[in-house]
């Protein structure tokens, strides 16, 4: 019978399954999960479920018996070793080997390490896995800690505000200028540097983290000569793609495994999804890679109808959210056209009610939503047609959503 492994225990994996079954799939399926979890979603693991106000419900796709109840032999904690392509099998850390007729790799990604002096400390901590949240819950939910962050990323700033919300003193400590300025831009990094600094969380930009300071437990980090005491250290600087299998195996890597843009990636009857592939976008006419949520739950799909043989093509547009304090952020677009766009907004940005384009000289390539809701369809079709627009005409809010989204639609 035929056999299909998926290695990996996200969002990718489990939604590749899910897809599997539901599109008639009636042969083996084996999921190979690292973690001591069934699959599951981590956005949860730095916002709600991090503050105690959802459970594991809201992060693991489904209970263990559902694997069985599908006919999929689901073997948490168990890693993949080594991928053989020419022979068709995968090498387990328990010495066991698995023959596959098609593979899906959806490894996700690690986060990047720092080479601090007292990184290894008791209560420096990261925050990638559902043990990690756990862990961090343990040492937050009660308050009054000292909480110091490196890096602000999404991960750091949504750790930061979940922690201050729990009653935690937080300092956020920010190599660049202005947080998130990779991810939207300085003019949009700012609007969650005010955020954080009206709730009350140091944030101390343009500074330089030398090392984490205590005996067996942290209890500072020196920062620029200085030391900022902490009971906690969270590092949150970026993530790198789990390629090395790929590697090993001889498979195209460059910034994740390289793929078309059906998932399938240059080896024989091998797929990536999620966080680890880059994938060939065909509207943007470049590689992509994205660790966002939407992505994993999109290309996971997309992967599973690539290893059936249906005609698919991982060609949606990036989306992401975030919450934090009293923000409610959406976002979609192309990153690498955003990073030269400018951002053009309608709304009260000081109030933090806004809707931001990024808009390349004529048309939107990506916009943001803040405490503005049910716009998403709107903003994506602008994106999506790629109809021209002026700077003036996205400001303008006598022109409605709706209406600008009807004048951008192409003629017949």
């Amino acid at each position: 019978m035929t056999h299909f492994v998926i290695v990996g225990g996200g969002l990718a994996a489990g939604k590749a399954v899910e897809r599997l079954r539901k599109e008639g799939f009636d042969g083996d399926i084996t999921v190979l999960a690292a973690e001591q979890h069934p699959p599951y979603q981590r956005p949860p693991l730095s916002k709600g479920y991090l503050e105690g106000k959802e459970g594991t419900d809201a992060v693991i796709l489904h209970p263990a018996d559902w694997y069985g109840e599908q006919g999929v032999e689901l073997r948490t904690g168990v890693a993949a070793t080594e991928i053989d392509p020419a022979d068709h099998r995968v090498a387990l850390a328990d010495g066991s080997t698995l023959r596959y007729d098609k593979l899906l790799i959806a490894t996700g990604s690690s986060p990047r390490r720092l080479p601090l002096d007292g990184a290894e400390l008791s209560g420096v901590r990261m925050l990638r896995t559902l043990d990690d949240s756990d862990a961090l819950a343990a040492e937050l939910r009660g308050g009054g800690r000292r909480l110091v962050l490196i890096g602000s990323g999404w991960i750091g700033m949504e750790v930061a505000a979940t922690a201050k919300t729990l009653g935690n003193d937080v300092t956020v400590l920010e190599r660049g200028a202005v947080p998130l300025a990779a991810a939207v831009g300085a003019e949009m990094g700012a609007v969650f540097r005010d955020l954080h600094l009206a709730h009350g969380v140091d944030l101390r930009a343009s500074v330089e983290v030398e090392g984490i300071m205590g005996g067996q437990r942290a209890e500072g980090v020196r920062v620029d000569g200085d030391v900022v005491p902490a009971d906690l250290v969270v590092i949150g600087v970026g993530a790198v793609p789990n390629t090395a299998l790929a590697e090993e195996a001889g498979i195209a890597v460059q910034n994740g495994i390289v793929t078309d843009a059906s998932l399938l990636a240059d080896a024989p009857d091998v797929y990536a999804a999620g966080d680890v592939a880059s994938a060939y976008h065909p509207v943007i006419e470049q590689h992509l890679r994205s660790e966002h949520w939407d992505n994993a739950l999109k290309s996971g799909a997309v992967a599973a109808k690539s290893m059936l043989g249906i005609p698919a093509t991982h060609s949606t547009i990036p989306y992401f959210y975030t919450d934090q304090f009293d923000l409610g952020m959406e976002l979609s677009g192309y990153a690498p056209l955003m990073k030269d766009a400018q951002v053009v907004t309608r709304g009260d940005v000081a109030a933090r009610e806004f809707i931001a384009f990024w808009h390349d000289g004529e048309r939107v390539v990506g916009a943001m939503n803040v405490n503005v809701w049910d716009v998403q369809d709107q903003l994506k079709k602008l994106i999506r047609d790629a109809a021209p627009f002026t700077a003036d005409a996205l400001r303008d809010e006598s022109i409605d959503l709706e209406q600008l989204a009807a004048a951008g639609a192409p003629q017949a």
